[in-house]
């Protein structure tokens, strides 16, 4: 798999927040909570952030590395603080497969935290495409695009994984464990919360999945790849050229034929919404949502971290499950 862009992390900040671990970390592994009875934890994102909370409740204390949702998060570097924030954590989450590497080197110096990686749990990085020629390559090849919205090249795993609600729903029941272990007396709320979390969850997952039973054939191109989860658990097609999506993915030059095929699915209206990135744009993006409202197609805007005044995660992946059964129910 080509990693998506993973966040950028300068030489000299390592360098800086290694020392930083070497200054806080000793001992830590072996902390009680919090004065005031909280289990300290420390994430990549505010998106995992919400979901600790939703599990941990008042019993937690968490603290988001991301946490800006006007910012560009590929462009994030981590500080001295940042590494101090995780050294003194009890357990740490993160997205993994290559999206928060500046967190994974963090949390690789502080061996006695817990570690909860949501890639890892979600078990897509051993799913194993399959073999060319293969009657299963042969249906996926026709299927792909047409079926389950895989925006990727062929045999690439999708690492954006806080779309995927069952694997939301596997980093819960995790992140209750790993609580009920450092904090024993509290052990029932964290599991009592998780499931209730879950329950949620369950019947967010079988709204977004009428959504494509509701509107059948329905199409939709993506200025990047990051809902592919949430359109595969909606049943609705991913019609996004791959090599637009791969030029998107690496930061390159989007191919002038990949970019013509795109601004004609748009502007000749065979796809009925565009998934916009909202929070990482450039020129090309900016170009097709542009032709997407002059043709009147739906555009839907999704995030990879939470909106500004959003700290519940139901509430934001709610709201972006309605945006899209609106656009495709036009």
């Amino acid at each position: 798999m080509t990693p998506r862009r993973p966040y950028r992390l300068a030489a000299t900040t390592t360098a800086v927040a290694a020392l930083a671990f070497g200054a806080v970390a000793c001992g830590n592994g072996e902390q009680a909570a919090t004065a005031d009875g909280k289990v300290p934890v420390v994430v990549s994102t505010n998106v995992w952030g919400s979901v600790v909370t939703a599990v941990g409740g008042d019993k937690v204390s968490v603290k988001a590395i991301i946490d800006d949702p006007s910012g560009d998060p590929h462009s994030y570097q981590s500080t001295p603080e940042d590494a101090a924030d995780a050294a003194g954590a009890r357990l740490l989450v993160a997205n993994g497969g290559g999206y928060d590497e500046f967190f994974t080197q963090m949390a690789d110096q502080a061996p006695e935290a817990r570690k909860v990686v949501a890639f890892e749990v979600s078990g897509h990085a051993h799913e194993e495409p399959a073999s060319e020629g293969s009657e299963a390559h042969e249906a996926h090849e026709g299927e792909a695009h047409a079926e389950e919205g895989h925006a990727h090249e062929h045999g690439e795993v999708n690492e954006h994984v806080w779309y995927d609600l069952p694997t939301v729903s596997k980093v819960a029941d995790q992140i209750a464990t790993q609580l009920g272990e450092l904090q024993p007396a509290d052990a029932g709320v964290f599991t009592a919360n998780a499931t209730q979390f879950k329950g949620k969850l369950d019947e967010l997952t079988k709204q977004t999945g009428q959504i494509g039973t509701a509107n059948p054939d329905r199409k939709v191109v993506a200025t990047e790849p990051i809902a592919h989860y949430l359109l595969e658990t909606a049943k609705v097609a991913d019609a996004t050229p791959p090599e637009f999506a791969k030029a998107i993915e690496e930061e390159s030059e989007v191919p002038a034929a990949a970019q013509d095929a795109m601004n004609q699915l748009v502007s000749g209206k065979q796809v009925h919404a565009v998934i916009n990135n909202a929070q990482t744009t450039s020129p090309v993006t900016e170009q097709l949502v542009t032709t997407a409202k002059n043709a009147g197609v739906p555009v839907v805007d999704v995030t990879e971290t939470l909106p500004a005044g959003v700290t519940d995660y139901i509430a934001w992946m709610t709201q972006e499950v309605n945006d899209l059964a609106a656009a495709l129910g036009r």
